[in-house]
């Protein structure tokens, strides 16, 4: 039976004017050769907000500083069960789109794990990513960009429901 660690997290697809998504190049330490793409995004603190952890993330990992209330609502929530680094989670999670002209990704803000873990970013096209027989996560990213760009961006409220 495996027992999984209970986690909270915000996640951003963050996309240019091409609309094309940021993503990052990760790997598993616990599992070499496990190779994949994953959106900005991470783990919340105690207390806080998906808007405040997505802009606190976002910040440490892209170098790009925005306000909670810059992100409107939610664009999409899953729980996911993985394994990262020998330790089986069930994360709930949110993603906020962000829309960008442009963005040069200053990852300077990395903590130790993502150092160790994160060897690169790509900002992708929708067809290419669409396309590629890499793994990237979630595996519903396609599909769900492609209705998120479709509708639009969400409307800001000032606060982000949690």
């Amino acid at each position: 039976m495996t027992v999984y660690t209970p986690r909270r997290a915000a996640r951003v697809l963050l996309v240019d004017a091409a609309d094309r998504v940021l993503l990052f190049a990760g790997t598993d330490p616990a599992r070499p050769g496990h190779d994949y793409w994953f959106t900005p995004g991470g783990g919340l603190d105690p207390g806080e907000s998906p808007a405040d952890g997505a802009v606190r993330e976002l910040a440490e990992e892209t170098g790009l500083r925005l306000a909670p209330a810059e992100l409107g609502a939610p664009v999409w929530s899953e729980t996911t069960e993985f394994p990262f680094d020998g330790v089986w989670y069930r994360q709930e999670q949110e993603y906020f789109l962000v829309r960008v002209p442009a963005w040069e990704v200053d990852t300077a803000g990395f903590n130790e794990i993502e150092r160790a873990s994160v060897s690169g970013h790509r900002w992708w096209p929708l067809a290419e990513l669409a396309d590629t027989d890499e793994r990237y996560y979630p595996t519903e990213l396609p599909a769900l960009l492609g209705r998120v760009l479709a509708a639009g961006p969400p409307a800001v409220t000032g606060e982000a429901p949690c």
